[in-house]
């Protein structure tokens, strides 16, 4: 069998790269072992145009932002089903002096596109604790991410552009004219491996900073459409369901749910939620992160035809629609990648 590309990992990051790849009309084939965790899998799925414990625009915004929505809307199209899901997100104010920040942000052009609402007193009072008031964003929501994958890869196993199989790098033979692995060759091969890669022969030296995320499932009786979100995320995901997360945790990378990461993120949903809830169940999996906390992207300095897409870490939701884009522009057409994707800024490494 022969192809344009081979890719390695059916993650969001394999999912997105390679819905690329057919939108260009070039051929694929994608290897996955879908018996090994997946931290995609395990996603809040969250997208979120303002980050952080000081709020700030997340990075790229305006680029990523621009683009992911249209993407996973014409997927949904795509594979008839529902996976995005566009819901405001509500940050309550710590503090006035949070607030009257915010209402001069709210004027700035940079901010706008992002800004629902700065409220000025307490709106979801019956839910949550906003003495001082939030601010409501929009262009946000989350992704099922978990959805997407099974639903991506029975598309893929029926268009027979599927290959379940753990990767053998043995098997994998390089040279000028392209590569081979076992009965395919392609001209090229694209690892998409996630937390995998600091075990890939080709990537290793690249700065991978794997990060363990845990979340929790609740059940409560209150009823919201809008998700919540300071110090923990309250994802509303079906009737009387939320996701609750996320943990960081860069020394345990076990994938197993442990009660540290459980009581650490009662306490915070404690912090923020009023409504009654119960537990029903524990996720973990571990982020493919980077020490700088920007994506791996690109071509190895010495085989130009073996390329990295990987470390996308906790927001991989909104930065895998556009660098999917961009990579395959830059493998097609010689676009530049941006410099702080570019893996160019760890050759030294190698």
């Amino acid at each position: 069998m022969r192809v344009d590309y081979l890719i390695v990992g059916q993650g969001i990051a394999g999912t997105g790269f390679a819905e690329h790849v057919i939108q260009s009309g070039k051929s694929l084939m994608v290897i996955d072992d879908p018996t090994i965790s997946n931290s995609s899998k395990v996603a809040g799925g969250l997208y979120n145009p303002i980050t952080g414990r000081k709020m700030v625009k997340t990075w790229n915004c305006d680029k990523l932002f621009n683009y992911l929505i249209p993407f996973y809307k014409a997927l949904e199209d795509k594979l008839e089903a529902n996976f995005l899901f566009e819901k405001p997100i509500y940050r309550p104010f710590y503090s006035i002096e949070e607030l009257n920040e915010w209402m001069g942000k709210s004027a700035d052009p940079n901010y706008e596109p992002y800004i629902d609402a700065v409220l000025t007193e307490s709106t979801y009072g019956q839910d949550i604790k906003d003495q001082f008031g939030g601010i409501r964003l929009r262009k946000s929501g989350y992704l099922g991410t978990n959805q997407l994958i099974e639903l991506y890869r029975e598309y893929l196993i029926k268009s027979s552009q599927y290959f379940a199989d753990r990767f053998d790098f043995s098997a994998l033979k390089v040279n000028n004219e392209g590569i081979s692995y076992k009965h395919i060759r392609a001209n090229r091969i694209v690892f998409c491996d996630g937390r995998l890669l600091n075990e890939n022969p080709f990537f290793n030296r690249l700065p991978l900073r794997p990060v363990k995320g845990e979340l929790l499932f609740i059940k409560t009786k209150h009823r919201f459409e809008t998700i919540y979100n300071r110090g923990v995320f309250v994802i509303p995901v079906s009737e009387g369901f939320c996701k609750v997360g996320a943990t960081y945790d860069h020394e345990n990378l076990g994938e197993e749910i442990t009660s540290k990461a459980k009581n650490e993120l009662i306490r915070r949903l404690e912090q923020l939620a009023l409504f009654d809830y119960e537990v029903v169940d524990q996720k973990a999996g571990v982020r493919p992160a980077t020490k700088d906390r920007k994506p791996f992207v690109g071509v190895h300095p010495e085989f130009k035809n073996i390329v990295v897409f990987n470390g996308m870490g906790a927001k991989g939701v909104s930065l895998v629609p556009f660098y999917a884009k961009q990579l395959l522009n830059h493998l097609e057409n010689g676009d530049e990648l941006d410099n702080e994707v570019n893996i160019e800024r760890f050759f030294s490494l190698f």
